[in-house]
């Protein structure tokens, strides 16, 4: 018996790589009894000879869109234009990582392209300012490369972002080897056309890398309208300050929150949307 992460998925059969070596497994009949689905990034137990899985350790996290566990860090790619910079697109995304106990970087790509209108400086200085780290890139900036690439190591790590903002272009400028299909923008709809059809796990600069299928739309099926504030630094880092007990920065009185935005603490545009995300989840209709 071995010890190994699987990387790839496909078909009913799993890469799992151990040390250098990559295993293609099958899955026990036992998986389907227990209704157990193995997903890329999970560690597993398998018998190297045999070529057949054995068991699944517990997850520390894990994806249902797209489908990856035990993840260590989230790099989000935004563009700067093409599709054009989208905050509260960022924003969901972020929510939706940080509901997930996953550490987010952001990454604003094609910067070669902005004209004197755009303003990131803006958004960079205030996304900072909520406690994320934000990374300017563009094919030649070899020092953002550099800080990208340095985050991988001993890390599992995913890329996410809208279609056509330049994942799998900026994996490329890290790894040319890995010749990751690109793709071009909609002019009618302003999106990329899906380039990512699987999520695989790549090995970059002593760490894993999943490059995910972009994605139109992001639900908040795991977050409630309690846990929500958790999910936003700034309004985590005010909300022990609230007079009442359970607030959720919403209507209530003597709320820290509120008084932050008031005062320039939280940057409006945020708080904006905390409130756009929780009257979307208070009223969202059951599933059952």
């Amino acid at each position: 018996m071995a010890r190994g992460i699987i990387i790839q998925s496909l078909s009913g059969f799993y890469d799992v790589l151990m040390g250098e070596e990559v295993y293609r497994c099958r899955g026990r009949g036992l998986f389907r009894n227990k209704k157990i689905s193995p997903l890329v990034g999970d560690v597993v137990q398998f018998d190297p000879e045999q070529r057949y899985l054995l068991s699944v350790e517990e997850r520390s996290n894990e994806l249902i869109r797209p489908p990856i566990a035990n993840i260590d860090q989230a790099i989000v790619v935004v563009s700067a234009v093409e599709p054009k910079f989208n905050s509260r697109l960022l924003d969901r995304f972020l929510v939706l990582i940080e509901a997930k106990m996953i550490n987010p970087v952001i990454v604003i790509s094609k910067q070669d392209r902005v004209t004197a209108s755009e303003d990131i400086a803006k958004y960079r200085r205030i996304y900072e300012q909520a406690g994320y780290e934000v990374i300017l890139t563009d094919p030649g900036n070899e020092e953002a490369l550099i800080r990208v690439k340095d985050l991988f190591k001993s890390k599992t790590t995913v890329i996410a972002g809208q279609s056509g903002v330049g994942k799998s272009t900026l994996l490329n400028a890290l790894q040319s080897s890995l010749f990751l299909e690109t793709g071009e923008i909609s002019r009618s709809l302003g999106r990329g056309k899906h380039t990512t059809r699987r999520v695989e796990l790549f090995s970059i600069n002593g760490g894993l890398v999943a490059d995910t299928p972009g994605f139109s739309s992001l639900d908040f099926d795991p977050v409630t309208s309690v846990s929500l504030a958790e999910c936003f630094p700034e309004i985590r880092e005010y909300a022990p300050d609230c007079k009442f007990r359970g607030c959720i920065h919403d209507r209530e009185p003597k709320c820290a929150v509120k008084q932050a935005v008031e005062d320039g603490n939280i940057h409006e545009f945020r708080y904006d949307h905390y409130i756009e995300f929780l009257h979307e989840i208070q009223n969202r209709k059951p599933r059952y």
